[in-house]
Formats: structure tokens, sequence, C-alpha cells
């Protein structure tokens, strides 16, 4: 009888392996159950020993059919790496923007490969917003560092086969596009060079992959181009296990790009992928030809090859369970590989594929039997020195010997001994009380840990996990430098798309007489009434979370303005006081105040009355609340982000706000305001002293709308709200009677009517990408220039990200254009802007960035808004 343990050695190489993907059961998610199709899939790709990689720059940029067709029909270790989160897109679900956003997005991601079978990476690089060249984002992205972590992925999952979704020139549409073939080629050669990040090679090896292609499609190919140079895949087929084809398979995986609006229809029938080889052995028919992908590959491996054919052989769909003894006898055979599980097993040229293939089969094991594991709790977060009551439930669906040794929090070698035969069909509940370490920090995403630059996210050099208080025998254990492994080094966190390490028990389980250790990932689980059974991640936070009401504090005059700051507890009976840090020549009142919060999850809200005093400089600064608890201050908020298709994610933003004074005139004070896709700034307007009624689509109606001074149609209304395609009419009349429209960016494609002004215009994707491009005032005496406040040069410092996007590229000549400013060496774009007069009002649109402006408590946005709706007051 041979015994295997998931120890914490063995978890600390497995990290470096799996980069986040080791569990089947991701953050969040009911355990994994199997078909009995799905078992014999999984059988199947036991038998295939292959490895590919897809590459591009964000999220939605993959090719999940091919995805879809590589894991499931080549039954291939399949890798999508992005180079980037999608932080710097917009948002078509609500008002996450940046850093929210690009947890979404990652989300988004982690839910389409649990659907297409592939496996999640990225890269530290930073979305930082649409990007013309590939020069331009190398400027921004530390080049070398983005390569160093394709490597990185790269040596640690071994791909026979690299794949890009774009070509290494303009060709490819967004510098960001352009910027990930460039690497991918690079790193093609840089991954198998030791002289190329040989840091990395303490815990990895070298490795080259046999082929590059570019994935070319309708976007790249000229009609009626010859692809006969090309390699053609069907990746349509229909796969009879899964009852779906690839196709099919895809459009559910694309269609998790929910926060993009990238909801997509199946295909079914042939689907040709074509196939452009860029660097390597040159292939002629196919893109793995020459490439062993069976256990023959490995030294001595073609008789578990063998073994494992026999078990598909007699593979029972029927009873699944009777395939057990032949999966054990392929775990000993495996086992007798004993180098793989000595020192330096990571560098050694079969533990890839020897711990690869040793997942699926102790998850197979567990199919086979209907063993179901879950470890839940019964509030979802818990603060960092706290004791954590898990319970754990074990059931053996099947009439295989199964039995529970132990349980015990992972990664600490003490269990609890359980010594428990799980009879078929009856369930057992386990309890484990973890204390955990109070030095846990909250769990927040590891690239979001450490301020980072415009274009790259920093990853810390190490991070505690959520983990066990150390027991005598534990640190009788790190005395002798045996330690456990409860800190993971900066190079483990690389290419993760989740922070690795999240708090786990181990259930040490006997089937038919042989050991397997199951890491089970501790989770929430509650009944929605609507629903049903969810789970939600098991959230470490700080004694006491600090929020901010509002994202900017604008002040137009000298009088005070109200700031409220939320405190909640993450643990009962928390006492201390909190302050607000402001600039010099600002003052607050009270100084400071008490707070004692009695329960768990209590919330109190207390307000400031912040007021810029005469040394208070114009412009924009910060201000910051902090709460100080037996000496120690917390300064960070809490902030979760819950969306059905994804599971709940808790965010600690920095609880700062912009503080922004600024000399503002305004007219008018009712504004109506009709949301689109989502954003804020209808808070930026009550900043400013206008009242605002969020409008809904029956609002629309001549009577209603007569009593705004102005109406702003948020960012994305027309791509958004059907509606408006018949409600059009009402607001052009409320212009035409005098009033005044805003019309905020609208995509070029997917409008719900042709026509979204009085005039005839034409959108475009045109953009300003340079934040700070130079203006030019067209009209210097048109009124949006003039008045209640005079637009300068200085109104256009200090945006973020983007000037501007979605631009008109023609319009009717009755609309007046204001501004010009254009990205380096390129024409000038006079359309960031458009004012049209229209019976007794006035129409405006624009793709000013007023979205990202406002909330980041740009002065100028904040200036130009309040002449757009004041105009003709």
């Amino acid at each position: 009888m041979r015994f295997f343990s998931f120890s914490a050695a063995r978890y600390a190489t497995a990290l470096l392996l799996a980069c986040g993907t080791l569990l089947p059961a991701a953050h969040a998610q009911a355990p994994k159950t199997y078909t009995s199709s799905e078992i014999l899939l999984g059988l199947k790709k036991l038998n295939v020993l292959g490895s590919v990689m897809y590459m591009a720059a964000h999220p939605d940029d993959e090719n999940t059919r091919l995805i879809a067709y590589m894991a499931n029909g080549r039954l291939l270790e399949t890798g999508y790496l992005s180079c980037t989160r999608g932080d710097g897109g917009q948002n078509l679900i609500g008002p996450e923007l940046r850093e929210q956003l690009g947890v979404i997005r990652t989300q988004e991601l982690l839910a389409a490969r649990r659907i297409d079978g592939g496996r999640q990476f990225f890269t530290r690089a930073n979305d930082f917003g649409f990007s013309k060249t590939a020069e331009e984002t190398f400027t921004i992205w530390n080049k070398e560092q983005v390569l160093a972590d394709m490597v990185w992925v790269i040596r640690q999952r071994r791909p026979d086969v690299l794949i890009t979704r774009f070509p290494p020139d303009a060709r490819a549409g967004h510098g960001h596009h352009t910027a990930s073939a460039i690497l991918a080629a690079e790193a093609f050669d840089a991954a198998g060079d030791s002289k190329r990040f040989p840091e990395q090679l303490q815990y990895v090896q070298v490795w080259q992959p046999k082929r590059l292609f570019w994935n070319t499609g309708s976007f790249f190919v000229k009609p009626g181009e010859n692809m006969d140079g090309y390699l053609k895949l069907d990746a349509g087929g229909y796969n009879p296990l899964l009852g779906q084809s690839y196709g099919e398979i895809a459009a559910r995986s694309r269609s998790q790009h929910k926060s993009q609006g990238f909801g997509s229809a199946a295909t079914r029938g042939e689907a040709l992928e074509y196939l452009q080889q860029v660097k390597g052995d040159k292939a002629n028919k196919d893109p793995f030809e020459g490439i062993d992908q069976s256990w023959n590959r490995l030294k001595d491996g073609a008789a578990v090859g063998k073994m494992i054919d026999e078990v598909i052989r007699k593979y029972d769909p029927a009873n699944p369970s009777a395939s057990v003894a032949g999966l054990l006898a392929v775990r000993e055979k495996m086992a007798g590989w004993g180098g793989i599980y000595g020192a330096n097993r990571t560098k050694q040229a079969d533990y890839f594929w020897i711990e690869t293939k040793r997942e699926q089969l102790e998850q197979l094991i567990q199919a086979c039997t209907g063993l179901f594991l879950e470890a839940t709790v019964a509030e979802p977060s818990v603060a960092s020195g706290q004791t954590l009551p898990i319970t754990i439930t074990a059931l053996n669906r099947s009439s295989v010997s199964v039995g529970v040794v132990s349980i015990g929090a992972n990664g600490f070698g003490t269990a609890n001994p359980v010594n428990k035969d799980l009879l078929a069909g009856q369930t057992l509940a386990l309890p484990l009380n973890v204390p955990l370490n109070a030095q846990v920090p909250a769990s927040q995403p590891y690239w979001l840990r450490e301020p980072g630059t415009v274009g790259m996210y920093a990853v810390p050099a190490q991070i505690m996990i959520p983990q066990a208080e150390p027991t005598a025998a534990n640190k009788a254990l790190q005395s002798t430098g045996k330690e456990n492994q409860r800190v993971i080094i900066q190079q483990q966190l690389v290419g993760n798309a989740e922070t690795p390490g999240y708090l786990a028990v181990e259930v040490q389980a006997k089937v038919q007489g042989e050991y397997v250790t199951y890491t089970v990932p501790v989770q929430y689980k509650s009944t929605d009434p609507v629903e049903g059974e969810k789970y939600r991640p098991l959230t470490v936070v700080p004694p006491v979370a600090v929020n901010i009401g509002g994202h900017a504090y604008v002040f137009a005059d000298n009088l005070p303005k109200t700031v409220p700051v939320t405190l909640r507890a993450g643990k009962a009976g928390v006492k201390g006081t909190l302050a607000l840090t402001l600039p010099a020549g600002w003052k607050a009142e009270p100084a400071s105040i008490p707070f004692d919060l009695a329960a768990k999850d209590a919330e109190q809200t207390v307000q400031f009355r912040v007021q810029p005093g005469p040394g208070a400089a114009e412009g924009k600064s910060e201000l910051r609340a902090v709460a100080t608890v037996d000496g120690q201050a917390y300064s960070r908020g809490y902030q979760a982000i819950q969306y059905n298709h994804i599971p709940t994610q808790t965010l600690f933003p920095e609880a700062v706000a912009p503080l922004v004074k600024l000399d503002l005139k305004r007219k008018g004070q009712e504004i109506g305001y009709l949301m689109g896709a989502g954003d804020d700034v209808p808070d930026a307007l009550r900043q400013i002293g206008y009242n605002v009624t969020l409008l809904k689509p029956d609002d629309l109606t001549p009577d209603y709308l007569r009593r705004f001074d102005a109406v702003v149609l948020g960012i994305r209304a027309y791509n958004t709200l059907d509606r408006l395609k018949t409600l059009q009419p009402n607001l052009l009349k409320y212009v035409e009677n005098g009033g005044n429209v805003i019309v905020q960016y609208t995509v070029n494609r997917g409008t719900v009517l042709p026509e979204i002004g009085p005039y005839p215009m034409k959108l475009s994707n045109d953009r300003v990408t340079v934040e700070n491009a130079p203006v030019t005032f067209l009209n210097p005496k048109q009124p949006l220039l003039n008045t209640p406040n005079k637009i300068t040069a200085k109104d256009f410092e200090g945006w973020q990200q983007e000037q501007g996007l979605y631009y008109p590229s023609q319009w009717d000549a009755k609309y007046q254009t204001v501004i010009s400013s254009h990205d380096p060496g390129e024409p000038a774009k006079e359309s960031a802007i458009l004012v049209a007069d229209y019976g007794k009002g006035h129409y405006i649109y624009t793709g000013l960035s007023l979205f990202r402006e406002l909330p980041a408590g740009v002065p100028g946005a904040y200036r130009l808004l309040t002449n757009m709706v004041s105009l003709g007051r």
C-alpha cells in the first residue's frame, strides 16, 4: 500500500506547475461532478501528452472555438495567455472601471475556461486603454517584464505549439494586439534559451516549443485571398461525449464576456481555422505533426499508456466505479518514477507530465466513486487572528470502499484523525476549527496589493496566504528549516489568474486501501430563495474597513461639504477612532470621531464637515480616511462586486477620494440623466450643485422632460437602450422647444437607430489616446468655451487614460465644431464636441472621456461639462 499526501512541500511546487489552476473547482464554485461521458473523455485525455498555448492581449481576444476544439477534441493541455486583464475597457453591465473592471474580466475569462476546457494565464501588463501602435505600447508597458512573464508561463506549461491571435503589424488594429504577437515570437525563442531570464531556472527548465502559428481569420484576410499556404483545421466538429459541437461550446464560453456585451450565437457544422506558420519546424498538414503526444514521450512511459488503454477498453458508463481499481494500478505505476518526487523535481524533464497526469488521475478516481467533498463556513468572511469553524462534508456515492483517514488545514503537517468509513449514500459531516494567523492580510488580489504604474501591475515580493496558526510541532519543523509553505514568493505568483493558496482543507481518504489526499477549498454556501444554492469565496477581512462615500469631492466655492465615511467591522467588538488626512489649507470637523462596532459586519456611518481654508490650493489633491484600532492604522475600504455570472469578488481599495477646489460658475439647476451602460457622471453633477433626476425610458415624454434645464444621456445609451428607437422623437421635440440635450460617447456599431442626432452624423472608432494631447480651440467665441466658465488649455491637463473616443468621422454642416486635437503623427480630429442649434434648443454630442475624468476629479472635465449643461440658459 503506497501512501500519497499532497503535503505543503508538494503544494509549493504544484503552484509553480499549475499557475493557480490546480484545483478542478475554482474559487466559489460548487464541487465539480462528472457525467459518465465526461469521465470517459477524461480517461481519453489521460492518455494524451500534448500541450498548446493561445496568446493574445485582452479578455475576449481568444478564439474560444479553437480552444474548445484543442481541449475537448484533440484532448490537449490548452491554455490562454492574455497579456492584460482588460482593465482599460468599458463596462456594459455596471459602473466598475479600471482595476475593478479588470477583476470582473478576470473572472469572466475563468468562467469561459470552465466551459471550453482551457486554463487561464496573465502577464502583469496593465490595459492602459486603446493604443494605436506597438511602439507606443512598449513605452508604457515594461516590455522586458511582460516578455519574462510570457517565458515563465511557457516554461511552466511546456506547450508543444504556440498560437497567436494577431499579426505582429498594424493589421492587428490595436497596439496591444500587435505587441502581443511581437512578444509571443520573442518568447518562443527566449523560453528555450538558458541565458534569458536565468532566475526562473531555479524552479523550471528551459522549454522550446516546436512551432509558432498565427491564427488568421476574416478580420485579416482579403476577400478572394488564396489560403492554400495556410494549415487548415476544422474546429466545427461535434463531440458526442459532450453532446455539443465545438462551436456550441465556444458560444457559451464567449458569452461569459458579459461586461463587453459579447453574447454569441452557436455555430454548427464545418468551421475552418487557418494557421500561418511563423516559427519552428515546418509543418505540412497538421500543427502537431512529428510531436509524440503519447506516453512514449516519457522514458519508460509506454507501459502506463497501455494500462490506461485497458481502463478505457473496460470502462462501463453505467458503473464508472468499476474503473477505480485500474486507475489505482496506473497511479501505483506512475509512482515508480521515484526521482520525479525527489529533490529539484520541477527541474526534471518528465515532472510536468507526471504531475499533470497525476492530478487528472486523482480527479478521475474521485469522479468514478462519485466522492463528494465540500468544506463550508457559516459566514462569508473572517478576520485574521480569528478562529474559523469549518464543516467538511464527505459522501461516497459508489460501492467502492472509501474512508476518511484525517482532515486538516492545508499546508500544516498536523491533521485531525478521523478513521471512518464512508458507507455508500451516507453523508459524513466533520467539524474543523482553524485559528488563522493574525498576520494574514486581507484577501486582496495579488496584483492590487501594491501600487503599480500606468502600464504595469506590481507583483509583491511575497504574500502570506490564509493559513492556520502553526502548532508546536510546526514550529519545531520551522526551526529545522523544514517549514510549511505559508508564504508564496513573487515568481510563484506571476502568471496566475487569481491569488493562489486560498484557504483550503486537506481530506486524506483511503480508496480501496490506497491513500489519496484531496485539497478542498473553503467556501461560504447559502441558499437564495430565487437562485437556490450559491457559493461565495471565503474572504479574509481586516478588523475594520473604511469606505469614503462618493468618488470625488468638488468645491466650487468655500462652503463646507459633508463627507460620509462608513466603517465596517470585520469582527465583533472593534473600537477605535476615525480621522481624515487632508492637504495643507483644508480642515475637517470634528478632527476625529470615536467608534464602537459591537457585532461582526456591523456598519456605522459618520460624517465630517470638510472645508477649504484660505491656504487651500486650486486644483486636485486627495483626502484619506484612517481608522485606528489598538494602535494599528487601517485605511482600506470594502467593495463587493456581485454579478450572477461570476463569483462574488471582494476588494479592499484605499480609503481615498479626489479633493478638488476649482473656480466654477454654473447656470440652470435641474438635470435629467438617462443611464446607458453605467457611469458615475450623475454623482459628479451633484458634486457641483445640480439636482439630478435619474430618468427611466418611460420618463421621456414631452410633459416630463420640460421640467429639466438639460437632459444628459449616459455612455453608450444608444447602444444599450432599445426603446430610444421609438422615444428619440420625444428627445428631439424637447430640444426643439428650447431644451438642451448632451449625448456622451456612443460606439459606432450596434446603435439602436441609424441617426442619433437631429442632423446626420457618422460615428467612427476615431479617438485621441494621448490623454494630454494639445487642444486647439476652433471657434474661440463659441459659448461652450466661454460661458459660464472660460475654457483654456489648462482644462485639458491631468486627464487620464484617453482624451476621447468614438468621434464622428462625418457630420452635417449644421453641427459646429469646437475643439481639435490629435495623437502624434495623425491628422487633426475636430469632432470631440459637436453642437447644433435645433429649434429653440441645443443638441451636443461629445466623445470626450468625461466618464473617466469626472470620478478621477479632473478639474477641467467639470468646467467643460458645466458649460455644456448651461448652454442656452
